[in-house]
């Protein structure tokens, strides 16, 4: 009986001895802080919770829970608050008539919300640019990473300010996937926490259906090729025109020959008379010309010989032909 009883209060004593859950918090974007005890597992019982500066401390407005028992608390975010007075943030932890308050720096707990509005896209320059916005970039560095077809992932912080990433003479037959993340630099705070990754944005191969791609209308390869046709076409229409002059100094120009006679005139400078002797005279007369024969009939039975004339008609036109008909015979 004793000894019962002597282990029913070591229980008892190591219960109520047992050291209350661990407060963590963090400022989330700027809108709220965000306070969690279940570091260690879901507390045993309800705590009320206050929070706040030395001089507006307040209970939690919104309550985060599972299973029906307080794990968190979000309280909203004063922004007239500098950040140097966050190393002076109370939390109270409060069961009964126990409490368990704590001091907390949280200048360097904020944690902002991933880039919004980022897109990727093929500039003028044919540089692939990737773009995004965060909430006061003058106190926020990111971190891009990215991948070609899937390979690992490449790293690059972006500092002042800067919203925007490019990656040099991307190629068109390769993928690229891009995110971006973001926290608060060191003059505003220094945070150590990153904001979460932004959604992925796909960049290049033909089965991406991302919404924020932008293909470019033609390979960077086609661009240039067109580029250098284009340079190529302009240096040999230049050399084309050198060529035509030079061949105009050293041989003179000489007109076409016409077919027209007059052409001809005017170049070799033909005489009025040397060019009268070349037109043709059809103005002779013709004379009519005709046949005839006296033959006798002693003649033309003993096989003589009879003689044949031509004559014209008209009386300044005169022909005589005499011909031997010795060897005509009749039939």
């Amino acid at each position: 009986m004793a000894t019962r009883l002597f282990l029913l209060l070591f229980l008892t004593q190591h219960v109520f001895a047992k050291e209350p859950p661990d407060v963590e918090c963090v400022v989330m974007h700027l809108k709220s802080v965000r306070c969690s005890w279940n570091k260690h597992g879901t507390p045993e019982v309800n705590y009320t919770f206050e929070s706040g500066l030395v001089d507006n401390i307040r209970e939690c407005a919104t309550y985060l829970s599972e299973n029906s028992i307080n794990t968190g608390c979000d309280q909203p975010y004063d922004s007239s608050v500098k950040a140097y007075h966050f190393d002076s943030f109370s939390t109270k932890l409060i069961h009964g008539n126990k409490s368990y308050q704590k001091w907390h720096d949280i200048k360097q707990r904020v944690k902002l919300n991933s880039p919004v509005n980022v897109t990727v896209q093929n500039g003028s320059d044919y540089n692939l640019w990737f773009y995004w916005n965060q909430t006061r970039a003058d106190c926020v560095e990111s971190e891009v990473r990215h991948r070609k077809n899937s390979n690992n992932w490449e790293q690059t912080i972006v500092t002042g300010g800067k919203q925007s990433y490019c990656i040099n003479l991307p190629s068109s037959s390769s993928r690229y996937e891009l995110q971006v993340r973001s926290k608060i630099v060191k003059n505003c705070g220094d945070s150590i926490f990153w904001s979460d990754w932004s959604e992925p944005v796909v960049w290049g191969s033909n089965n991406s259906t991302d919404p924020n791609q932008r293909i470019a209308p033609m390979s960077v390869l086609t661009q240039v090729l067109t580029v250098m046709g284009f340079i190529t076409l302009i240096l040999l229409v230049l050399m084309f025109l050198q060529r035509e002059r030079i061949g105009i100094l050293i041989i003179p120009w000489v007109p076409e020959p016409s077919p027209k006679f007059n052409d001809i005139e005017n170049w070799f400078q033909i005489s009025k008379d040397l060019k009268e002797s070349f037109k043709a005279n059809y103005n002779e007369r013709a004379c009519p010309v005709r046949e005839y024969c006296n033959l006798s009939q002693s003649d033309s039975e003993s096989s003589g010989s009879s003689t044949c004339s031509f004559s014209t008609d008209q009386s300044d036109c005169s022909v005589s032909i005499l011909e031997d008909q010795s060897d005509l015979s009749t039939p």
